[in-house]
């Protein structure tokens, strides 16, 4: 039994309705996927452009993912390797640890570097002696990263504890007693360092694009939507 004339209008409605609102997501999709394809376009220029200074410590509120993560940048300062930390990672050459040191800059200011991995066996700074570069200024190049706060999925930092999951700036700041830091790391680039390791250079860029798929999603529900309210109305009693 068909519906009533005023309960096929009200469905009518409802089915228009939703496929404005499908619509409008799936529209919404498509504007994402083509800021993502902006986004992806620039960050490939910057990873490939010279090399600039590292933001200084008076434009460090100005930072921000969108204009500066993967910008290729230069420090120079003397590293602390008294204030390392190990962060857990796993990279192309198998599980291990990100190598995190404080460069000193010439303005007391500090930037945390990525100096690159180690595997497990090598977490231990008596196997590596030789990676602890001498006293002296040392000039990095790399990508700037913004700070990763809190741990990885499920794996919360543990300061207290010296286990690191994420690369968190302001917490191992705190915990390695570190002042005047910048909000972002670098990741160090391929340069070797003395006895090999750690290995630089194993960045992944990459940035997870199903906006398209989402867009064709939402406009399908739109015309499914639409043919539904169109059989409704166009529906008569026998």
């Amino acid at each position: 039994m068909l519906p009533s004339r005023g309960a096929r209008r009200v469905l009518t409605g409802a089915l228009l309705l939703l496929a404005v609102v499908f619509a409008a997501l799936g529209t919404w999709q498509m504007q994402r996927l083509f800021w993502k394809l902006d986004l992806v376009e620039r960050v490939e220029a910057r990873i490939h452009a010279e090399p600039v200074p590292a933001p200084a410590r008076g434009t460090w509120d100005a930072v921000n993912q969108e204009k500066d993560e993967y910008r290729r940048v230069t420090a120079t300062g003397l590293f602390q390797h008294d204030k390392t930390v190990l962060v857990q990672a796993v990279t192309e050459r198998g599980a291990g640890f990100w190598v995190l040191t404080p460069l000193r800059l010439a303005d007391d200011a500090t930037v945390l570097i990525n100096r690159g991995f180690v595997p497990a066996d090598r977490r231990d700074p008596a196997a590596r002696l030789a990676s602890e570069i001498a006293a002296g200024p040392v000039t990095v190049t790399g990508l700037l990263r913004i700070t990763e706060p809190g741990g990885a999925f499920l794996r919360s930092n543990d300061p207290a504890n010296d286990r690191w999951f994420s690369r968190d700036v302001a917490a191992i700041a705190a915990a390695k007693d570190l002042s005047d830091v910048a909000p972002y790391f670098i990741d160090a680039d391929a340069t070797p360092n003395p006895g090999g390791l750690p290995i630089g250079g194993l960045t992944v860029v990459t940035f997870r694009n199903s906006h398209l798929v989402y867009a064709l999603t939402w406009y399908a529900l739109a015309a499914m939507s639409a043919a539904g309210a169109w059989y409704v109305y166009r529906s008569r009693p026998t």
